[in-house]
């Protein structure tokens, strides 16, 4: 098992590696189609021999030394916390290298697109399976480059100014992280974070706790993102390309909130508690703020973008999985990593769909899209506008999929926090969240209404839509099939992370 897990962080670095010798764009993108589709069956492999009777314990560990010096260790590992996520970025790498061969983004050739890809997949799947601070560090950081140039050279719009605050602010936000964990190295005498998470606190004093955790909190609430940290991510997504926007709400924001689990939770315990009522104010403002902006640009005459809409509710849709890792109790803490996981089936499904919805019409403005009457997919794409309205019911959390386990779980958890939080305060932020499940409804039907419906014997902006082609279903089709699974089968996730969670709380 340690042998598969070694294999599925080498692969996709050999791989990004093979980029630089001279072979044609095309033959490099079907070698990443044939790279990433091997990662995926790795991430399969080490999911079918898990030992699902312990997802609790650490499985597939490799520990052995890199630097004695600063003992610093090569340390991997997987539990039933970071299992789910590396399958998911494996599928949705996957997902985006079979949907760009056929539709790779305008710019420079197909060599660097692959290589920069793949090296960013390397990257997300390494965040999620280290246990020592330092490669956890390394491996965050990894990502940021890659996804620098895919916006930069393949986005469009202002693409060039929308990479540059991207990597600022998640360069300040990592900077900021590094010295808490610095921090803990050096009073706790090392890096291991199974090591620290087994001590839970001990050996680190109060004020170490609040320096460390606050270190930690701000960094990781950047690539959350967490508001008001969250002002980089709409230029991001809007100017990404389409591949870059999946993987950049499906896998990247999930790093922040995974490290505030696996490191703040068990490490830092006393720091944590200190600042969770702070991180759920934030979490329940972050819900209102992203509703009402998305709320703002759905309306008609506010020349919203699409793409720029669905950025703004993964501000309200991560405040939901903020909320529950506030609440620090079992019950909120696995509905974060549920939300976390039908976050990225969901958002990656729309943001797939809407970027072909702006391939065809050449814009992705609603009020472009929808004229007078409405774009009217469901006669023009009658197969695009059901799996465009699909996803925004899973998104809006419609009971029986993906989407509504994980934020009624973080609620659950915000209405009866743990001991020593103030119940009244967490009491408010539910409320706030209830009224963020009601904004997130009304803006995707508005949505839904102006992009789907409508009198398709109009005039369009385009004189032919193609519906669903056949490599735009193999890319959407698992996304759609796993978030009805997930839905009608939230055990399948809990019954995974419900353990891991329990033993970083030190409940279990």
């Amino acid at each position: 098992m340690n042998a598969v897990l070694i294999a599925l962080l080498v692969l996709p670095l050999l791989g990004a590696a093979l980029m630089l010798a001279p072979i044609g764009d095309k033959r490099a993108l079907r070698l990443g189609t044939t790279v990433t589709g091997g990662t995926l069956l790795l991430a399969v492999a080490l999911a079918a021999g898990f030992d699902h009777g312990e997802p609790g314990r650490m499985q597939a560990v490799t520990d052995v030394s890199w630097i004695p010096a600063l003992d610093v260790r090569l340390h991997l590992g997987v539990d039933g916390i970071s299992l789910p996520l590396l399958v998911l970025t494996a599928l949705l790498t996957f997902l985006c290298a079979v949907y760009s061969v056929k539709k790779l983004p305008e710019g420079p050739g197909g060599r660097a697109f692959t290589g920069l890809l793949l090296l960013l997949e390397t990257g997300m799947l390494a965040t999620f399976a280290v246990l020592d601070l330092v490669l956890f560090f390394l491996a965050f950081e990894i990502v940021l480059i890659p996804m620098y140039f895919l916006i930069s050279r393949w986005g469009s719009g202002k693409k060039v100014a929308a990479a540059n605050r991207f990597i600022l602010y998640t360069l300040l936000g990592s900077a900021v992280m590094l010295l808490g964990f610095l921090l803990i190295g050096v009073q706790a005498g090392t890096f291991d974070m199974v090591k620290l998470a087994d001590a839970h606190g001990a050996g680190l004093s109060h004020t170490t706790q609040l320096i460390a955790a606050l270190a930690i909190l701000v960094g990781l609430a950047v690539k959350a993102p967490a508001w008001p940290l969250h002002s980089w991510l709409p230029d991001a997504h809007t100017a990404a390309p389409t591949a870059g926007s999946v993987l950049l709400a499906g896998v990247m924001l999930k790093m922040g909130t995974y490290g505030l689990v696996r490191v703040l939770l068990p490490i830092v315990p006393d720091g944590t508690a200190t600042y969770a009522p702070y991180l759920g104010a934030f979490a329940a403002v972050g819900i209102v703020y992203g509703s009402l902006a998305c709320l703002a640009l759905a309306r008609t005459g506010a020349g919203g973008d699409l793409k720029r809409l669905i950025a703004y509710s993964s501000v309200g849709h991560m405040g939901f999985v903020l909320l529950g890792i506030a609440s620090l109790t079992p019950t909120g803490v696995n509905g974060a990593l549920f939300a976390n996981i039908a976050h990225g089936l969901i958002t990656g499904l729309l943001f797939f769909v809407v970027g072909a919805v702006k391939d065809r019409y050449g814009t992705a403005d609603l009020d472009t899209l929808a004229g007078a009457t409405g774009a009217a997919l469901y006669g023009r794409a009658p197969r695009i506008g059901a799996l465009l309205a699909f996803a925004a019911v899973a998104s809006l959390g419609l009971p029986g999929l993906a989407g509504f386990w994980g934020e009624l779980l973080a609620m659950y958890g915000a209405f009866d926090p743990a001991a020593g939080l103030s119940r009244p305060a967490f009491v408010t932020y539910l409320v706030l969240a209830g009224l963020g499940t009601l904004l997130t409804a009304a803006y995707l039907l508005v949505v839904v209404r102006r992009v789907c419906m409508g009198d398709p014997k109009q005039p369009a902006p385009v004189a032919e839509l193609p519906d669903l082609r056949g490599y735009e279903a193999a890319s959407w089709t698992p996304l759609a099939a796993l978030t009805l699974v997930a839905g009608l089968w939230p055990a399948l996730l809990l019954a995974l992370s419900d353990p891991a969670v329990k033993h970083l709380l030190g409940s279990g």
